[in-house]
């Protein structure tokens, strides 16, 4: 992940795209296969596919999508410069009232991407409300429904020591109302993945417990979403670089995993049990964002590439189904 990190940290440097708004803006998606060498191919592990697009916003700051929601209907990513891409489907695609916007606050001043590296985000749908993850900053805000305002933002000590570029990588809100934040890189000392469970709001000062969970061996968890019965599926990335020039790719490859958080507690190291893995050939690229949609007795998985501004990625949006 040494790699992926120093990217990240370049990235982080530069500042902020120049154009935000795009309140007329258009939002063009193309179509692609699970697996571009086999076009009919459409199952992957416990995954179905059921379409996925390359899509391409019409201003300068659309890209570098880290999560995603879906809020009162529309599809709602965060980016690593703060900034918030919405739309809503047609019947050909993710095209209908598209419009990108800045966060209205958060951590430093928003004219360098350092400081709005905005990573995680999750949302209630009683409330309204919205919280996102900034690395770097290792700290947590929360705003009112639609982004109107923020009303309040903390700075866990349980994260304060999380290495630049890495930490708050996911974040998921429990229809409990416990919260479960994600470390990228972090691990626990049985060598696992550190994630911290909130029992309640952390901006409200709630003191998490440390878990931790056995991630797929070289993958980092980058987005989470809970399930209709409670459990968590978490979306993890690799990077290898190596693999990449091997296979003229980038070489990035991700995976599916469910965790049980239900009854955990302080210590507690949770399973994940496998998915999918989505590696090349399959279209793949920096996958980073997550939302799950129960639709017509089905469950919809949701997953988006974060394309680092970088003119040899792209930003995806996968759908599938995932079944039993």
């Amino acid at each position: 992940m040494a790699k992926l990190a120093l990217l990240a940290a370049l990235v982080a440097l530069a500042p902020l795209p120049l154009a935000f708004t795009a309140p007329h803006g258009q939002l063009r998606a193309v179509a692609v296969p699970l697996d571009p060498t086999d076009p009919g191919r459409v199952q992957v592990g416990r995954l179905r596919y059921r379409g996925g697009w390359v899509l391409h916003g019409s201003d300068r700051g659309f890209g570098g999508i880290s999560s995603m929601t879906i809020q009162d209907g529309r599809f709602t990513l965060l980016s690593d410069t703060g900034t918030v891409t919405q739309f809503r489907f047609s019947g050909s695609g993710p095209q209908r009232e598209y419009r990108l916007f800045p966060l209205p606050d958060g951590p430093g001043t928003p004219l360098r991407k350092v400081n709005r590296d905005s990573e995680s985000s999750t949302f209630d749908p009683a409330s309204g409300h919205v919280w996102a993850g900034f690395e770097t900053r290792n700290a947590i805000w929360r705003y009112t429904r639609g982004f109107a305002a923020a009303d309040g933002h903390a700075t866990p000590p349980a994260m304060a020591d999380w290495p630049a570029n890495e930490g708050a990588e996911a974040m998921v809100r429990l229809h409990d109302g416990r919260f479960l934040v994600f470390a990228e890189t972090m691990h626990a000392p049985n060598g696992h993945a550190l994630l911290l469970l909130f029992p309640g709001d952390p901006v409200e000062g709630a003191v998490p417990a440390r878990l931790s969970f056995r991630a797929p061996d070289g993958f980092a968890p980058t987005d989470a979403a809970e399930l209709p019965d409670g459990r968590v599926l978490v979306l993890l990335r690799r990077f290898q670089i190596g693999a990449g020039l091997l296979s003229g790719t980038l070489g990035f490859s991700a995976a599916l995993a469910i965790i049980d958080p239900r009854a955990a507690k302080a210590g507690d190291d949770l399973a994940a049990a496998p998915v999918a893995r989505l590696a090349p050939p399959l279209t793949v690229d920096n996958m980073e964002a997550l939302a799950v949609e129960p639709r017509d007795g089905r469950l919809l998985v949701w997953i988006a590439s974060d394309d680092n501004f970088l003119a040899l990625q792209r930003t995806l949006l996968l759908c599938f189904e995932l079944r039993d």
